[in-house]
């Protein structure tokens, strides 16, 4: 890992922190205002902050006493000084509040990421899974 990757990678462990903690203002400080946002579930996109907070809010509000842990396999980045790339598989894995896992999904996820005032920030995100071609139905398990 190169020095210019530190603050990246750090990305992820702020998305995976946020995540189980539910906390929507940790999670939304990862995003530029003007994020696009393609996301798996229910829309083609959404554009700007306000409406991520909308879907991040509902998700964490769903989830009652559960969490969710989040992991990454095979992640990857491409930095330079102002502008990154970095894909994953990412896992989430849904929680009891004692610990036991209740399910678990896989997808695909790939941030463009710019540096902003001295932070980095996503200002696109893509999430998806395979479709099986028999079924047409999205592949969640890897």
């Amino acid at each position: 890992m190169n020095e210019l990757e530190r603050p990246v990678l750090r990305m992820f462990e702020a998305y995976r922190a946020a995540v189980f903690a539910k906390d929507v203002e940790a999670f939304l400080a990862l995003y530029a205002q003007d994020v696009q946002v393609f996301d798996l579930w229910g829309e083609w996109s959404y554009r700007g902050l306000e409406a991520w907070r909308g879907m991040v809010t509902d998700w964490f509000g769903t989830l009652g006493t559960e969490r969710v842990a989040v992991g990454w396999d095979d992640l990857r980045t491409i930095v330079a000084q102002d502008v990154a790339v970095a894909h994953a598989f990412v896992s989430y894995q849904g929680l009891s509040a004692e610990g036991t896992e209740l399910r678990a999904m896989h997808n695909r996820l790939t941030w463009a990421l710019k540096q902003k005032s001295g932070a980095w920030k996503i200002v696109h995100e893509h999430t998806s899974a395979p479709v099986d071609f028999q079924t047409s139905k999205v592949i969640l398990q890897r």
